[in-house]
């Protein structure tokens, strides 16, 4: 089963993709860590990528779908996979889908989880960030505690730009703009799942497996 998974920031996206990845035995790719990968073993796309960032400008998407396009082509995701960040853009998404169908990866789902605004802002402005290991804790895994249950620094808690209410908003307003015509792409296309990203994380995970099995 080929997975496409939507979803704003903090909306569960994340930690469903790693409960799916291990009920249904498929790999989780993350766009973001592919890029990082194909610019940290130097391959010649990863090459083209990284001196396009470092001009602080972003990557365009001959080159995104030509990762992709190697990644997806690895033994390991042959039978399946969730992808997670791509794509963004409605030309993205047709772009993906001639690589799945060129590789004759036609069993696609589609999977958008949905969260209000104000649930979103309140879950991450409530996110804290170890300085020492980086590891990220809710509010209420590190109440009561100076110290990270990580690696054991002491008042080594902080909160993070990203996770700044304005920053979040903005970000919000981003995913919206350009992922919804995405969305409605697929939903003339296909049959779109949209989940509720607020509840029990493992009701969640349960419904999205219903949902995809039926």
């Amino acid at each position: 089963m080929y997975i496409i998974l939507f979803g704003a920031p903090g909306a569960g996206k994340g930690t469903q993709a790693k409960i799916l990845s291990s009920k249904l035995n498929i790999p989780h790719i993350s766009t973001g860590d592919i890029l990082r990968s194909a610019i940290e073993k130097k391959t010649q796309l990863g090459l083209e990528a990284k001196k396009i960032m470092d001009k602080g400008e972003l990557v365009p998407d001959n080159i995104m779908v030509g990762i992709i396009r190697d990644t997806l082509k690895e033994e390991r995701n042959k039978s399946g996979f969730i992808l997670d960040g791509f794509p963004r853009t409605v030309a993205q998404a047709r772009d993906l889908d001639k690589l799945l169908s060129e590789l004759g990866m036609n069993q696609k789902k589609v999977v958008s989880i949905t969260t209000n605004e104000g649930e979103i802002i309140k879950r991450l402005t409530s996110r804290r960030a170890c300085k020492n290991c980086k590891q990220i804790y809710s509010l209420e895994e590190i109440e009561n505690s100076d110290s990270c249950p990580n690696c054991g620094a002491k008042d080594s808690f902080y909160q993070r730009s990203d996770d700044k209410e304005e920053v979040i908003r903005k970000r919000l307003e981003v995913f919206n703009t350009t992922t919804k015509p995405v969305l409605d792409y697929y939903s003339e296309n296909e049959n779109v799942i949209y989940m509720d990203g607020i509840g029990k994380v493992e009701e969640i995970s349960q419904n999205i497996l219903q949902k995809l099995e039926g």
